[in-house]
């Protein structure tokens, strides 16, 4: 057993040591979880050991040390911490807190609460005078950060000026932070370039805040959301948090909407509760909730502890990221040959699920993350996101490592493995490659493509075993004699899989394209190829230059389609496709109306006369788009049942009308919204 004292300095020397790698460097060699478990295992000790806690313990400090990249900005009101709650127990512990702290008696009003989000981001101070912004500093240490006034200034949701009324010195606090679709895009970019991709949308924006060259910041696309007021000389008389909010956004400043005012335990469980189901529809990374006492009197009566106000509390979402030690590097086989390395993992619970595998994406990824068999390694998972491993923990390799090597053979069929020129990826250029055929088999039944209910990976696994399909028409002509004498299929289950399989001979014919799985085809693609032909024989007919000419199809797309169709396989499985009866003909768009032409509409929640792709097909016959997002060239937001509040969020900051499905429906009729 290791003693107390001993183990309290271990720990000590290790929270400084990664203090200053997240704060200082911008490159954290520990995922937030694992850091908040040293942490929480140190203020354990020092509370059961009182004699031994001191002054200098990080649990009694803010941030870390600060860097020697901007000047000194000492904050005119400290820039505290937050205390975390990881279960619900420790929240109802801190509002009984709450309680006591305040000493209500049995007249005084309950407290309430505002509930926020935790976004995972950088936070940053903002100091306007006159209306004018004068200065943007970093936390640091809580009470001195550093000036990062000329980077903020390229932050576009940032004003530099603010609307009349403005008081003549007002400190605003919050968090700086990278929207999700643009550090895709930057992953995408860096990708292109054959360079690393970024760890995740937070270490991005702490990178992107300290670049030397205002310039590189301000192209980096980094966001803003206030949350806190700092100094303030000459404003209004504010009662409460939620007031204080609103102000700050009637001055043009960016106030997350997804804010609430709530009610006792029950309120802040709902709150969190809610978001921790639907933290991924945000554009935005968020790791918890942050709930304040409403009241500014009740907050200045609570005080501080020498890190962190009494008033309020962040409660901590389950981990996204956690290391693990990997223990292979293996090669996957996809239906279009494709061979994609993925790490083979010790199980490790992250993201809410077990996981034991997770992608490395190509041979340029795993080169350039330098990531080894043996390595410890950080993997996310971000809710349905398939999991990833962001790198290794350079620490803890063993100095006997070599880099892996991609291999050079086929692991299904033992055929070379190349990669083309000009290419990311590597490919098994065998058609006859069984685990081709095995991820061809699976992606045409499946659900983004001709749907059988029942047709996953196990029965087409046993199918090909027993010799039963070897391409997708096979599946229309099964020996479902056969199929009786195998285990595992029973008569109500083979009934089950025939009326399945019988089902998608009506299926779109886009969706039939989407199951061929024509390399680089995906469902908008097979959409306008379906409305623009209306029949399979004329696609398999047409030609590179016709199917590129169709507005929203490129050249690669039509080049590979072009080629598919042109293949001896492709004819042999349409003769199979149209003997089996299967629906070859596109829609009759000369029949529907163009009433949505030039527009895009985006809807948002469940509506009762509309499947969500049903939605989206009724607006594409008609001519129109079906984004999935909000911008200001958006036409009309349909909102039905549950909406994302961020896309109705947008639709009020843009001015976009929203309507309802009785709308929604007059408008695909006449093209028209309503007037009033």
């Amino acid at each position: 057993m290791v003693e107390p004292a001993e183990r309290i300095e271990e720990l000590r020397a290790s929270i400084a040591h990664h203090n200053e790698a997240y704060h200082t460097l911008d490159a954290p060699e520990i995922p937030d979880a694992e850091y908040d478990a040293l942490v929480r295992e140190l203020t354990q000790l020092e509370a059961d050991h009182p004699e031994l806690a001191i002054g200098s313990s990080p649990t009694q400090q803010v941030g870390g040390p600060l860097s020697n990249l901007f000047a000194p900005v000492v904050h005119s009101v400290p820039m505290m911490s937050l205390d975390n709650a990881f279960t619900d127990d420790e929240v109802v512990a801190w509002s009984a807190r709450v309680d006591r702290g305040l000493d209500l008696g049995a007249e005084a009003p309950p407290v309430t609460f505002v509930a926020e989000l935790k976004i995972d981001g950088v936070a940053c101070s903002l100091r306007y005078e006159g209306g004018e912004l004068v200065q943007a500093a970093t936390r640091g240490n809580g009470k001195v950060g550093e000036d990062i006034t000329a980077n903020v200034r390229g932050i576009d949701v940032i004003p530099t000026s603010l609307r009349p009324a403005a008081p003549s010195v007002l400190e605003v606090r919050g968090e700086i932070y990278l929207p999700v679709s643009t550090f895709d895009d930057l992953n995408d970019a860096q990708i292109a370039a054959g360079k690393p991709r970024y760890a995740n949308p937070r270490n991005t924006a702490a990178g992107s805040l300290r670049q030397k060259d205002p310039l590189i910041t301000a192209g980096r696309g980094l966001a803003f959301w206030s949350y806190q007021l700092g100094q303030v000389l000459g404003g209004p008389e504010l009662s409460s948090h939620s007031e204080a909010l609103d102000w700050l956004e009637g001055l043009g400043l960016p106030v997350n909407p997804e804010r609430r005012i709530v009610d006792g335990i029950d309120g802040i469980a709902a709150f969190t509760g809610h978001w921790l189901e639907h933290r991924h529809d945000l554009d935005y990374d968020i790791d918890g909730a942050v709930v304040k006492v409403n009241s500014l009197a009740r907050q200045r009566a609570l005080g501080s502890t020498a890190k962190a106000p009494r008033w309020a509390i962040a409660v901590k979402f389950p981990p996204e990221e956690k290391t693990t030690r990997l223990l292979d590097i293996q090669v996957s086989i996809g239906r279009t040959g494709k061979a994609t390395p993925f790490a083979v993992l010790e199980p490790v619970f992250v993201g809410g699920s077990t996981v034991q595998m997770a992608t490395l994406h190509n041979d340029d990824q795993v080169r350039l993350k330098d990531v080894r068999p043996g390595d410890i390694v950080t993997v996310r998972k971000a809710g349905d996101v398939i999991p990833e491993v962001l790198g290794p923990v350079l620490t803890g390799r063993d100095p006997d490592s070599v880099p892996w090597v991609f291999p050079t053979l086929c692991p299904a069929c033992d055929e070379p493995l190349v990669r083309p020129d000009g290419e990311a990826h590597t490919f098994c250029q065998n058609p006859g490659c069984p685990a081709q055929m095995q991820g061809r088999l699976e992606h045409f039944a499946s659900r983004g493509a001709m749907d059988i209910d029942g047709f996953g990976e196990r029965t087409v696994s046993a199918f090909v075993d027993a010799g039963l399909i070897t391409d997708i028409g096979d599946i229309y002509f099964i020996d479902w004699d056969q199929v009786a004498g195998m285990e595992g299929f029973g008569e109500a289950t083979i009934r089950n899989l025939q009326r399945a399989i019988e089902v998608t001979k009506g299926r779109p014919l886009a969706s039939l394209l989407v199951g061929l799985g024509v390399r680089h085809l995906g469902p908008s693609a097979a959409e306008l190829l379906a409305a623009h032909f209306g029949h399979l024989d004329r696609i398999a007919d047409a030609s590179a230059e016709e199917i590129a000419a169709i507005d929203g199809v490129g050249p690669k797309i039509a080049e590979t389609v072009a080629a598919y169709f042109a293949s001896d396989v492709a004819k042999s499985l349409i003769g199979k496709l149209r003997s089996a009866g299967l629906n070859l003909v596109g829609p009759e768009v000369a029949d529907v109306p163009q009433t949505l032409v030039g527009k895009a509409v985006v809807v948002t929640g469940s509506l009762h006369g509309f499947s969500r792709s049903g939605a989206a097909d009724a607006i594409k016959m008609r001519g129109g788009k079906n984004p999935g997002s909000v911008s200001r060239k958006t036409a009309a937001v349909v909102v039905g049942s549950e909406p994302g509040a961020s896309k109705v969020a947008k639709a009020e900051e843009f001015g976009i009308p929203m309507i309802d499905e009785d709308a929604f429906v007059r408008l695909l009729e006449t093209g028209d919204l309503p007037t009033s």
